[in-house]
């Protein structure tokens, strides 16, 4: 999540569009979905594709949402013949819950059979869990404890106990690093790729919106705008409002504005990851083995061969998983390379026969490029 650089696609000099783009660009249907005591359910909110084969459940990253795997599932359904559910979290985009503080592996683990039992019975379709970060080590407990008994298959993205729990204390200085609020959705997409955050414009015109809201705020007087790019700060105008002084000058709106406020609407984070802290270890703690436990084919993604640690260099040596190193391309990997992601789940699907490949890219050599 903090990464030092990010790539820019673009030519120099273009004016480039940070306008958000629907999810039915690349979903076909978008569901609520209750689970629950009929007196207390909780809401998912789930977007799906596709009608035949696998079903490949996918599970985003923290502060994240079931958007960051919009353009994957495209990239992802012109390859194999699969069905794809993208879910929220809990705390996470348009899903609601009752306790929503709630992050433990055993309440979001549950969750995920909650919700495939809801959409599908007793008897659902073949299930490939697929998770990156967060959602990749809640796709590890979830399959450890064979709560989806049809689960055929593993992907872990970019998830690795070693480097993620090394990484724990940098965690709340990237939160506390990156702006409050924004001015509009345009400049909180702007700032996600300039940031590098989200290194692809394409997945953050989409994946933001799962991120952010829009929030009526008092404010008690004017806020100094901040952007940054490649870690450095430089104030303009246009951009993003103050990230030190926002939290303290803007209140959310609970009344009329008096003599000295004025109302405004600006985006904020969907998620206060910081509240979350108790649990970030617990998410992490043990993942590697619980990884190499589970009795089904496996592959593990990788940004970096820096990620990996002991316990799966040595279970990689053993031929216990497949292990495939993308080129530097951040955190927000199915983001940042939905092609290449795509082609290793793919290959993956296609190696082990949950999956057919699109008749027209049968004769392609798009797997072993």
């Amino acid at each position: 999540m903090w990464e030092e650089s990010f790539d820019t696609e673009h030519e120099v000099g273009c004016k480039l569009d940070y306008s958000p783009v629907s999810w039915r660009e690349y979903f076909d249907q978008m569901e609520d979905v209750s689970v629950g005591p009929a007196d207390s359910r909780d809401v998912f909110r789930i977007y799906k594709a596709g009608n035949d084969g696998p079903l490949l459940v996918l599970l985003h990253g923290g502060g994240h949402s079931a958007l960051s795997w919009a353009v994957f599932t495209t990239a992802i359904a012109s390859r194999v013949t699969c069905r794809v559910l993208a879910m929220d979290l809990r705390g996470h985009g348009d899903t609601l819950v009752r306790q929503s503080d709630d992050f433990s592996t055993q309440t979001m683990s549950s969750d995920i059979a909650n919700v495939i039992g809801a959409c599908y019975g007793e008897t659902p379709p073949p299930i490939v869990l697929i998770g990156h970060g967060v959602g990749g080590a809640i796709a590890v407990h979830t399959a450890s404890n064979m709560l989806l008994p049809t689960t055929v298959g593993l992907v872990a993205i970019d998830v690795v106990e070693g480097s993620a729990t090394e990484a724990l204390h940098s965690i709340q200085n990237f939160l506390k690093g990156r702006p409050k609020s924004f001015k509009s959705m345009d400049h909180a997409i702007e700032w996600s790729v300039k940031s590098g955050q989200i290194r692809n414009l394409e997945a953050a015109r989409v994946s933001m919106v799962g991120q952010i809201k829009r929030c009526e705020v008092e404010v008690a007087s004017p806020v100094t705008d901040v952007v940054v790019e490649s870690n450095e700060e430089f104030y303009d105008q246009k951009y993003v409002n103050d990230k030190e002084n926002a939290a303290s000058e803007v209140s959310l709106s609970e009344g009329k504005n008096n003599s000295e406020e004025q109302l405004m609407s600006v985006y904020m984070w969907r998620i206060d990851l910081s509240k979350s802290e108790k649990y970030w270890d617990g998410w992490f703690r043990g993942t590697s083995n619980l990884f190499l436990a589970c009795n089904l084919p496996k592959l593990l993604l990788l940004a970096g061969i820096d990620r990996l640690d002991r316990d799966l260099t040595i279970g990689q040596m053993q031929g216990k998983f497949m292990m495939q190193v993308l080129p530097p391309c951040g955190h927000a990997v199915q983001e940042n390379k939905p092609d290449k992601v795509a082609e290793a789940v793919a290959s993956f699907l296609l190696r082990h026969k949950f999956a057919e490949a699109r008749r027209e890219t049968r004769s392609a050599n798009s797997f072993t490029r």
